[in-house]
C-alpha cells in the first residue's frame, strides 16, 4: 500500500532538538495543518468542529534509517537502557509512522490554502507530513487505569525555569509557550553539565540555556 500526505503541520519547532516528548506535554503549542491542495475540499472537514481534539498520524520525516532495528534506547530511560522497538515511541520504526493527539482550537478560513486547522499541544517539527487525521472520541480512546510502563509520570524530570523580565518580554507572545517547554527539558536524558550551554529553536527566537541541578537558566534570547 502506498500513502501520500494530506497535509503538512506548520509548528514552531524547527530542529527536532526542544520538541515535546509527547505531544499535549506543552499546552502552549500551537500549529496549523495546511492540506494539499487534492484534499482542500471543505466537505473533507464537515462536522470536524463538533470534536475537541484529534489524532494525527504522520511521519518522522527527518529521520533516516537503512535497516531494521528490533532495539532502541529511549531518551527517557538515559540512552543507556534497550527496549523493543514496538514497546516504544522511537522515531526508528520500520514504517516510520507517527502518532499524536492535538487540541483543535478552531478551522479558518484562508486565502490561497483553503480551510485550516489551529491545533495546539503539538509535539511535530515543522513542515511534518500528516498521513491522516481522525476525531478523538473519550469513550474509547481515553484508558485513566491504563499502565504507562517506564514514561507512567509525565511530569518526571522537570526544571525549574529562571528567567528574568527582560529576556522574558524579548520572547513576546511566544513566551509562555518557550518556557513550557524549557521546563521539560529538552536536553538529551544522558546530559548534565552545568557549565555547558545549549540552544534550542522556538519559531524565529533561538533561546540559549543552561541547566544546574533542577534549574534552568536563560541565558539569552535572540
Amino acid at each position: 500500500m502506498e500513502i501520500e500526505p494530506v497535509a503538512h503541520i506548520r509548528t514552531p519547532f524547527p530542529e527536532k532538538f526542544g520538541i515535546p516528548r509527547q505531544s499535549g506535554l506543552v499546552k502552549e503549542a500551537k500549529g496549523t495543518i495546511v492540506f494539499e491542495p487534492k484534499y482542500r475540499d471543505p466537505d473533507a472537514l464537515r462536522g470536524i468542529e463538533d470534536f475537541s481534539h484529534l489524532w494525527l498520524i504522520w511521519g518522522f520525516s527527518a529521520v533516516e534509517q537503512d535497516e531494521f532495528t528490533p532495539l532502541v534506547r529511549p531518551p527517557r530511560l538515559g540512552g543507556n537502557e534497550k527496549r523493543g522497538v514496538f514497546a516504544t515511541r522511537s522515531p526508528y520504526r520500520p514504517n516510520g509512522l507517527g502518532l499524536s493527539v492535538v487540541k483543535l482550537d478552531g478551522v479558518e478560513q484562508t486565502k490561497g490554502k483553503g480551510r485550516v486547522l489551529k491545533v495546539s499541544g503539538v509535539d511535530l517539527l515543522d513542515n511534518t507530513p500528516i498521513y491522516d487525521i481522525k476525531p478523538y472520541i473519550p469513550y474509547a480512546d481515553a484508558h485513566p487505569e491504563a499502565s504507562g510502563g517506564f514514561a507512567a509520570d509525565p511530569d518526571e524530570g522537570m526544571l525549574a525555569v529562571a528567567c528574568d523580565d527582560e529576556l522574558r518580554e524579548s520572547m513576546g507572545e511566544d513566551a509562555a509557550a518557550i518556557l513550557a517547554a524549557l521546563a521539560r527539558d529538552p536536553r538529551p536524558a544522558y546530559h548534565d553539565d552545568p557549565n555547558r550551554a545549549y540552544e534550542m529553536r522556538y519559531g524565529q527566537r533561538a533561546v540559549r540555556f543552561s541547566v544546574d541541578n533542577d534549574v534552568l537558566m536563560v541565558i539569552s534570547v535572540e
